[in-house]
């Protein structure tokens, strides 16, 4: 075989190769999907929440993780748009509910101080997989541990057919092998 077969011999093979690879991914157009995704997934579980009585808003601070304490989240500038993204913070959500008012009476029988804590104060971080890395599993154990919120909930999508329906896991029970102590 020549020098000249050869190259025309490799072009073929060539030619053939790419006819049967798959198409690659647009990675820039996907990940604009996937955060397309869930902005809406994240308008749904708070319009969810909303309707079941609770007031949601977006939490602005996070944990510091290097010196485990509460800061402002810092915001995100997209120069493309020109935009200041507002709302980086860890969990999501903080979600407020006014507790069932129970009137309770120390032994005295007067009415006791012990209803002080009328109001439950969650953490809601959406996940439409539901999984939380390492540092967001650290960060949620030291938010309880603290007792910034009461629990802290994971939003998770749940498919129902064509149907995306939420579902609510509870922190602690999905991660106590994770953090005995609690």
């Amino acid at each position: 075989m020549t020098k000249k077969e050869k190259k025309v011999e490799s072009k073929e093979k060539t030619e053939e190769n790419i006819k049967d690879e798959p198409k690659k991914t647009n990675h820039s157009k996907q990940g604009k999907l996937n955060r397309a995704a869930g902005r809406k997934f994240e308008a749904k579980v708070r319009s969810e929440l909303e309707n079941l009585g609770w007031v949601v808003d977006k939490w602005t601070n996070t944990v510091d993780y290097q010196k485990w304490k509460l800061v402002p989240a810092k915001r995100k500038y997209n120069p493309f748009l020109k935009v200041l993204i507002i709302g980086t913070g860890f969990p999501d959500f903080i979600c407020i509910k006014k507790k069932e008012e129970k009137e309770t009476f120390d032994a005295l029988g007067d009415k006791s101080d012990a209803g002080k804590n009328n109001y439950e104060v969650i953490g809601l971080e959406v996940k439409r997989n539901g999984y939380l890395d390492q540092i967001e599993k650290s960060m949620c154990h030291w938010l309880l541990e603290n007792k910034i919120f009461s629990k802290i909930l994971i939003a998770k999508a749940k498919k129902d057919g064509k149907k995306m329906e939420v579902e609510y896991i509870d922190f602690i029970n999905k991660y106590k092998k994770d953090f005995p102590e609690q």
